[in-house]
């Protein structure tokens, strides 16, 4: 039996040269024939799913790092939800009875496989059989979350402290706040590694907050333990920072913005480094 190709990309070595591990799950602009087959929008209206090319700052920022990223869309399914987050809705394998409280996102129509958007309504022409979804789940979310837990753990274990930054983009706010770095609410890294992401914003000129909007989502639940010395750390860049004026295509900001995430990562590496590793699992 043929064995098929992983859905994401990996840069970098399996023995990772950093105790930084990056990832970019949100990003695919890849649309399988079986989800252009089963949708009832244009396609470019799934467009507001995706991390709009945020692949690219993030491959213009990678020095050594080892890093995942995803190809295809988020529309297939969401690598930033939980197996468990399948909506009734739209999935015949979906057990209501089973699934207990749905989160909001789920509610909204944004769980494993998204429903619905605010901009477009309904996704699907038809409800996904259970077999369908299971094939998502067997062929792109664990093959990607198993890799990254290894990487993470390798890590560890050769530098003695591993950081997740799980790196994704988000539509101008309100706020003007230019940036949002994702902790859980302390529950997924230390303090001084969001300190550290913070200073370099704000070196930067830039409005950054700390889990307001985002917060994290289940990359960060999944793969977190900070008592283990895994740290993990979500961050949304405003897409008018690198995107053109339509924010569809790669802009005039692309470079700047993939700087400013190189400083990041060297703020986030030279804090990892400098703790010993006894310190790093506190």
């Amino acid at each position: 039996m043929a064995i098929a190709a992983p859905s994401f990309d990996l840069y970098g070595s399996l023995e990772p040269a950093s105790p930084i591990i990056l990832s970019v799950p949100h990003a695919g602009r890849d649309y399988p024939l079986a989800l252009r087959a089963a949708i009832r929008v244009p396609l470019a209206g799934l467009r507001p799913l995706e991390d709009r090319h945020i692949d690219a700052v993030a491959l213009a920022a990678r020095g050594d790092e080892t890093m995942l990223v995803q190809r295809h869309a988020r529309a297939w399914i969401d690598l930033n939800r939980g197996e468990d987050e399948r909506d009734p809705h739209i999935d015949g394998g979906a057990d209501r009875r089973a699934m207990g409280m749905q989160s909001a996102k789920l509610r909204g129509g944004l769980g494993l496989i998204p429903r619905r958007l605010a901009s477009t309504g309904e996704i699907w022409q038809r409800k996904l059989d259970s077999e369908e979804v299971m094939g998502r789940i067997a062929g792109d979310h664990r093959p990607y979350h198993d890799l990254l837990a290894r990487l993470l753990v390798t890590a560890r274990a050769r530098f003695g402290v591993a950081v997740l930054l799980d790196i994704h983009s988000m539509p101008p706010l309100e706020s003007g706040t230019g940036i949002v770095f994702g902790d859980r609410f302390g529950r997924s890294a230390a303090a001084r590694f969001v300190h550290r992401l913070e200073a370099e914003a704000m070196a930067a000129g830039m409005t950054g907050a700390v889990n307001t909007p985002y917060a994290g989502g289940h990359i960060l639940d999944r793969h977190a333990a900070p008592g283990k010395g895994i740290h993990a750390v979500q961050i949304e860049f405003d897409r008018a920072l690198y995107l053109d004026e339509a924010l569809d295509g790669p802009g005039s900001g692309l470079s700047q913005t993939a700087q400013l995430l190189r400083r990041m990562i060297d703020a986030l590496a030279d804090e990892a480094l400098a703790i010993p590793a006894t310190l790093a699992a506190e």
